[in-house]
């Protein structure tokens, strides 16, 4: 089998496939079952949004853009059973079954959700724990960002942390918003979580204490003499291998993080 997730529609109306887990036949490529969890969402940028200007082009009921921006995690249980994990732009964190149809297994709300997330380009488990990045940009300072940890086997909170207050010149500073877009990355007894405003943070598995940070929003020399520096963190985690870390850095989308062009390695042993 092969399982992927889907995003939303962009015309009306939104397909049954559409913000979905789809599994497929990996031999023929035929859809064994989908699982849509969130219908009708047909969303459309632009005039649609602005009522004064809407077109006779866009969907009737515009959609919340609740689609998936990562992959499927698909782990093995205790009991043998299989579970099938992933995050949501809604910002609810899901396990599905994969050996019935993709039935809901457990569900957990980690953020507000909205077009911004919500949980965007990737959760992380070891195998006890899934681990679920909240972004939730479009809410404000207050309520961008947050690691939730929660049980694989039942869906339960073991901790959650927001990302600690910073200093920043009001709503309008784009280091206000600590957004934790990116995809995360999980080593034994370690998550790492970048936010929008360039800090990538070390947290503790057991219970969420962030162990170091790093703010990776600066000027830098290079190795290879071009001038670079860094900004937003967003998109792909981190790498980790052989006692390093390796991150890129400069990120700008839709008023938030910041452009850079720096490829950065870490010590973590």
């Amino acid at each position: 089998m092969l399982y992927a997730a889907t995003g939303d529609a962009y015309t009306a109306p939104a397909a049954p496939t559409t913000d979905a887990v789809m599994a497929f036949d990996l031999k023929t490529g035929q859809v064994i079952w989908t699982q849509q969890l969130t219908a009708n969402d047909s969303f459309v940028v632009g005039d649609c949004g602005n009522s004064t200007t809407r077109s006779e082009t866009c969907p009737p009921e515009l959609g919340p853009d609740f689609d998936f921006g990562s992959s499927p995690i698909l782990r093995r249980l205790p009991n043998g059973r299989d579970i099938l994990a992933i995050g949501q732009k809604s910002g609810i964190g899901w396990a599905l079954d994969p050996e019935k149809q993709g039935d809901v297994l457990w569900r957990h709300r980690v953020g507000k959700g909205s077009t911004l997330g919500g949980i965007e380009w990737g959760s992380a488990t070891d195998g006890h724990l899934v681990y679920f990045p909240n972004a939730d940009a479009g809410w404000g300072p207050e309520q961008a960002g947050g690691l939730a940890a929660v049980k694989i086997q039942s869906g339960e909170r073991v901790w959650f942390t927001r990302p600690p207050p910073i200093p920043c010149q009001g709503n309008r500073d784009r280091n206000c918003i600590q957004a934790q877009s990116a995809a995360i990355t999980v080593i034994p007894g370690v998550v790492f979580s970048g936010s929008n405003n360039g800090i990538m943070r070390a947290y503790a598995a057991t219970d969420g204490k962030i162990l170091w940070e790093y703010n990776t929003a600066h000027e830098y020399s290079t190795v290879n003499g071009v001038p670079a520096k860094g900004g937003g963190i967003s998109g792909p985690g981190p790498t980790i291998v052989g006692g390093m870390l390796f991150m890129g850095s400069g990120y700008a989308e839709m008023g938030i993080g910041s452009p850079g062009n720096v490829l950065l390695a870490f010590g973590i042993e």
